[in-house]
């Protein structure tokens, strides 16, 4: 019985073994061809559909609406009757004030004809002084009367016309704060009752909250996308109108308004509809793309050559020597730039980057260009070329350090940004090869690659970095716990020779 448990668990364990070398023997990266394609950053954000502009009508009459012909979501043209106050003081004030105005005419007649008759009075001196100038005073009050008459005329003649209250715009309906036979106050009195509220749908605005890690790429003019819940399969254009200068914060999250025009012809849009926007911060069409998770910097090279099986040290000369390649490439016209046996120092040979590196006895630069050249092909070098090249850049490659985050898998930069350096395992020729790269917009899934690859290559998608070194710590476990076989495996072995002793 003792006997079968231990077989047991050998088999159990032989099983898991073998599922574990099946799991290792997995695919452990992913071949992605490059290609051109077209680079889209955004800057996300959520945000409320609002009117540009809302109108809140009141009434200039006070007293009882009697008609309100409108609805709310109407549609209304400007100067469109909204409501019908009470007129029948109104009335009663413009018949008196038509009263006054005719009283005043008349004794402004009258005034006139007394100052004829005393002109001519005064002329023949039948008259004194006096009364001819209290006949002018009488003139000049009659005519006053009338001027101020008309005024009041006009005043209750507004006042009538205020009792029919008129759309300010063409716009809809939002609300109604009122309804027919409500009592309302003038706004001469406590401000006034609003009666509703209307806006112009034709063109919304959209007020999001963009965090501050996007807004330093957010410009007014830029192009946005706006979605909602109630149309998932369209889009709407906008254009952003402003950004908001004063930040908010919420829940430790510093934002920034941003406010963002768009059309809305068939008012499909509504106030207060929830939107997700995205503000086109850049953009590249038919560029060179590489997927972002095949990026990698000098620092986590090493755990992506370990994926591949490729010995470290080959990698570096391979970044050495493509990099050097690429001299003449980015120099172009510059011809003190190339770094041939013509045009360097005996003894020396001249990074991309202005390096002076003194090669070692017997070693020429078209040696080094040629064991590049070899390199930068994706062939094979021999074991000579391999040393000459570790004699010439091994040291620089350990000492001048790394920098930057991990690529691919933590090599995620600043979204859109550009003119930054990284490194691709590339398939050429059926040999794989690390080359550096300069990569240009990204939208975080594809970057765009501005030298260093063709569309005929084929870039290697790896792990991350901490995936790699927790598998390779997972291993590490496994090998000390069993000794480097299975568990129980010597022991078994050993038994028989104990008992045959």
């Amino acid at each position: 019985m003792k006997g079968l448990f231990r077989a047991g668990r050998v088999a159990i364990l032989v099983s898991g073994a073998a599922a574990c070398q099946k799991a290792q023997t997995a695919p452990l990266y992913e071949a992605v061809p490059v290609a051109r394609r077209d680079i889209v950053v955004t800057a996300s954000a959520s945000g409320v559909v609002q009117p540009i502009l809302t109108f809140i009508v009141k009434s200039k009459a006070w007293g009882e609406i009697i008609e309100m012909p409108v609805q709310t979501g109407d549609e209304v043209r400007k100067g469109q009757l909204l409501a019908r106050i009470d007129p029948r003081i109104p009335q009663q004030n413009l018949a008196q004030a038509q009263a006054a105005l005719d009283k005043a005419r008349a004794q402004l007649e009258t005034a006139t004809a007394q100052l004829r008759r005393s002109e001519a009075l005064y002329r023949s001196q039948s008259i004194s002084e006096t009364e001819y100038e209290s006949s002018n005073l009488a003139h000049a009050t009659a005519s006053a009367a009338v001027v101020n008459a008309e005024a009041g005329l006009q005043t209750a003649k507004d006042a009538m016309e205020d009792t029919q209250v008129r759309a300010p715009i063409t716009g809809s309906i939002l609300e109604l704060d009122a309804v027919l036979r409500t009592v309302i106050s003038s706004p001469t009195l406590g401000g006034g009752t609003v009666i509703l509220k209307m806006a112009n749908l034709d063109t919304v605005q959209d007020s999001a909250m963009v965090a501050e890690t996007d807004i330093g790429r957010v410009q007014p003019g830029l192009p946005v996308t706006i979605t909602v819940d109630a149309f998932p399969n369209r889009t709407f254009d906008g254009t952003v109108l402003k950004i908001g200068p004063q930040a908010q914060i919420m829940q430790n999250v510093t934002s920034f308004p941003v406010f963002v025009n768009i059309p809305n012809p068939g008012h499909l849009l509504k106030p207060g509809m929830n939107t997700e926007i995205r503000i086109h911060t850049g953009r590249r069409d038919g560029v060179l793309a590489v997927p972002y998770a095949a990026l990698r910097t000098p620092r986590d090279v090493a755990s992506g050559a370990a994926v591949l099986g490729l010995d470290p040290q080959l990698v570096e000369q391979q970044i050495a020597a493509a990099t050097a390649a690429a001299a003449p490439h980015r120099r172009a016209g510059d011809s003190t730039a190339h770094p041939t046996s013509q045009a360097q120092a005996p003894g020396t040979f001249t990074t991309p980057n202005g390096r002076v590196i003194t090669l070692p006895p017997g070693v020429t630069a078209d040696q080094v260009q040629q064991a590049i050249a070899k390199m930068r092909t994706g062939a094979e070098p021999t074991a000579a070329e391999r040393a000459l090249l570790a004699q010439v850049f091994g040291r620089s490659q350990r000492s001048g350090g790394s920098g930057g985050g991990g690529g691919g898998g933590g090599a995620r930069g600043s979204r859109g940004g550009s003119g930054n350096s990284y490194i691709v395992f590339v398939r050429r020729a059926g040999n794989v090869t690390a080359v550096p790269i300069k990569t240009g917009l990204s939208d975080q899934d594809y970057v765009e690659v501005t030298a260093g690859v063709e569309e005929k290559d084929t870039v290697l998608v790896l792990p991350s970095a901490s995936l790699v070194q927790s598998q390779q710590q997972f291993r590490q476990r496994f090998q000390n716990v069993t000794g480097g076989g299975l568990p129980g495996l010597r022991q078994q072995q050993s038994q028989p020779a104990a008992g045959a002793r």
